[in-house]
């Protein structure tokens, strides 16, 4: 197996619980050029990061046509797709179009694999199946990210003049029925600047997390709250990788934490833990009663804050 192709959709946390099943194929194939279709913003996680040699935009003009019945296909894409060896494609594709156009194209290893997760098991262990066909089985679901020596050079420069030890927060996440209030939000960071820790604090915001960034804005200069603001998500994994805990909801930025082993406190709601939240050991879960976040109170949290942040400090 010289050349594959991994076509993978989807956000940032869809794309972090795939890394297992990505892991199994470079450990098998240690020598094969390995590609990822994607979001670049995201599959750039693993560009030259031991997973994959490049990665390319799934947003291209030129996918377009696959995605229709019988129609006339690029050269140049034909051509490319013509050069693989394997596909493992986690496309939404129930009538199998892009399949059949991609087998057109001279692919003769398709595995198609499904992007929605079904049952009790967890998310990493469904999106590895397909690879049973390969004779390769999912023993370890847990995450792992490789930050390189540029996003290490980066991370120094986001950290300089943070005393450690260092919490990164995020408050934010894809729904707000996963969001812990902000409120809380605010007391843990007291907290927090005021423990037997005197902690520095780095407040993490997407575009999707104006309205809690905008609170912590507030406050960010006269109690040292460091705001860090759409960041590139490798340089992202670095900083985290050099923070003592990260606290966060059930999103992809708190995969992305523990995929670099800080310890994290995550808190969750509706959704099911044991088969969203990272697998990595040193990741706590918190839930509210009645799977109500809203109802978590601000000293459980701290309390389990504390514990970890013990761990991070040791190591």
């Amino acid at each position: 197996m010289e050349r594959i192709l991994v076509v993978r959709g989807g956000a940032i946390g869809d794309f972090v619980l795939t890394l297992p099943a990505l892991k199994l194929l470079r450990d098998a194939f240690p020598d094969a050029w390995i590609e990822i279709l994607g979001y670049k913003h995201i599959v750039a996680l693993v560009e030259n990061r031991f997973y994959a040699q490049a990665v390319r935009s799934l947003e291209s003009g030129q996918l377009a046509r696959f995605f229709a019945k019988g129609a006339e296909l690029p050269p140049d894409m034909s051509a490319y797709f013509g050069k693989v060896d394997l596909v493992l494609s986690y496309l939404f594709d129930p009538d199998k179009i892009f399949e059949e156009n991609v087998r057109r194209c001279g692919v003769e290893k398709f595995l198609a694999a499904s992007p929605k997760i079904t049952g009790p098991a967890h998310a990493a262990r469904h999106l590895a199946r397909p690879l049973v066909e390969l004779g390769l089985q999912l023993n370890e679901p847990a995450a792992i990210l490789y930050p390189s020596a540029a996003d290490q050079e980066t991370a120094a420069r986001v950290l300089r003049r943070l005393a450690a030890p260092i919490v990164a927060l995020h408050p934010g996440s894809g729904s707000e029925t996963k969001n812990w209030p902000i409120k809380r939000w605010l007391q843990l960071a007291e907290w927090l600047l005021r423990s037997k820790y005197a902690a520095s604090l780095l407040v993490i915001a997407g575009e999707a997390d104006r309205q809690q960034l905008d609170l912590f804005r507030a406050v960010a200069e006269s109690d040292g709250i460091r705001l860090v603001e759409n960041l590139p998500l490798p340089e992202l994994a670095a900083v985290f990788q050099n923070c003592t805990c990260f606290i966060g909801h059930d999103s992809g930025i708190s995969h992305i934490a523990a995929a670099v082993a800080t310890p994290s406190v995550l808190l969750f709601g509706p959704t099911d833990p044991a088969v969203w939240a990272p697998q990595n050991h040193n990741v706590r879960v918190l839930r509210g009663p009645g799977k109500d976040l809203t109802q978590l109170p601000c000293d459980v949290v701290a309390g389990t804050v504390q514990e970890l942040m013990r761990i991070g400090i040791r190591t």
